[in-house]
């Protein structure tokens, strides 16, 4: 029997098992990939971070980048990160059910079981990519990715690239595939940052920012719901790319797509023609499927205040886009929601204990 188990080393598993170390807990954190950080690593190449060092770090470690932070620099510093604090992270270990019983969790996984008295699940909010069921009435010929498979131009053939979904990943996709293929980008604009967040005035509005999102624009706030709910709804704006770059890289935007006629996809009801490879960058989502337990709404998503599920005692989790505020999904996000966590699961543990845990406030 361990204290806890962290299903997950992505940045919400390791800030997780950085305040649970301070915190003196028995605990160990389980990952699929064979490498700390793979998580990162299997993204597409040119993705580059929004943040950069002071807000691409996880508590305990500047990732010592000197800009925003590549996919390998990110995967790199996260494994170099359980490595420095010594956290007991265990690669290569899929958990396949999560269970409880009168003697706690019951954690299956592809390398034996564990049982542990309280679960943190970790596992990411973008591992199942979601694309609309006309996809498969695509023709054959039609070579499909979704952005999460999505690595690099040389996966496209020769002929039109159409990118479904106009947010910051599909934005990027369109860019570099505008190098060399004609490209359309389909969707709705979903606004952008009125600023170059690369440039000196950028840099400086960042920390207002930074602590707008995390402290102000909460689900404690009014103004912090309705802002959850609007992006929630709506996703969040671009935030490097502009509709100007769009337009200089020569992208056609077109409207929504809205179905297939003659194996060709349309927009209002009208074929685009010449289409070779379509990048499905419409949003994806957790796979929860392993949880055996009675914790999902009737949404699908789990029921919880601040990652602490009403429903199961002991399980609580972590990484939820807008878990508490806009800045959830971000590194500093998941760093202020990881202290709040462990501070709940210590208190808990320290009462069944019979002793105080002290968590760093900081």
């Amino acid at each position: 029997m361990v204290g806890i188990v962290v299903i997950g080393a992505g940045q919400a598993g390791l800030a997780a098992g950085y305040y649970l170390r301070q915190a003196g807990a028995d605990f160990v954190i389980l990952d699929a990939h064979e490498r700390v950080g793979d998580c990162w690593r299997e993204r597409y190449d040119a993705l580059r971070l929004f943040s950069r060092p002071r807000y691409a770090s996880l508590p305990g470690l500047r990732i010592g980048t000197q800009d925003c932070p590549t996919r390998d620099e990110m995967g790199d510093y996260l494994d170099r990160y359980a490595a420095h604090h010594e956290l007991p992270v265990r690669t290569g270990v899929r958990v396949t059910r999560l269970s409880r019983d009168d003697d706690g969790f019951l954690v299956e996984t592809t390398a034996g079981d564990w049982r542990a008295e309280q679960v943190i699940v970790a596992t990411g909010m973008h591992s199942k990519p979601r694309r609309p069921a006309f996809a498969d009435e695509l023709d054959p010929a039609i070579v499909q990715l979704h952005s999460l498979d999505y690595r690099n131009p040389g996966q496209f053939t020769d002929g039109t690239v159409l990118v479904v979904g106009a947010a910051n990943s599909g934005t990027d996709i369109a860019l570099e595939a505008a190098k060399t293929h004609r490209t359309m980008l389909a969707g709705r604009h979903p606004g952008q940052v009125p600023v170059d967040i690369d440039s000196t005035v950028g840099h400086l509005f960042t920390p207002i920012i930074m602590f707008l999102f995390r402290k102000v624009l909460t689900r404690r706030t009014s103004m912090g719901r309705k802002a959850i709910a609007n992006a929630e709804q709506n996703g969040l704006p671009l935030t490097r790319n502009k509709l100007a770059d769009l337009d200089a890289a020569g992208i056609e935007r077109v409207g929504r797509v809205d179905g297939v006629r003659n194996g060709q996809p349309t927009v209002d009801g009208v074929p685009l023609e010449d289409v070779s490879t379509v990048v499905w960058s419409t949003g994806s989502g957790p796979d929860h499927s392993w949880i055996d337990l009675p914790v999902f709404g009737a949404d699908g998503r789990p029921r919880h205040d601040r990652g602490v599920s009403p429903d199961v005692p002991g399980l609580s989790f972590l990484g939820l886009d807008f878990q508490y505020s806009i800045a959830s999904a971000s590194i500093q996000g998941v760093a202020q929601d990881a202290r709040y966590l462990v501070r709940k699961v210590s208190n808990r543990r320290s009462r069944s204990a019979d002793r105080p845990v002290a968590v760093d406030s900081g």
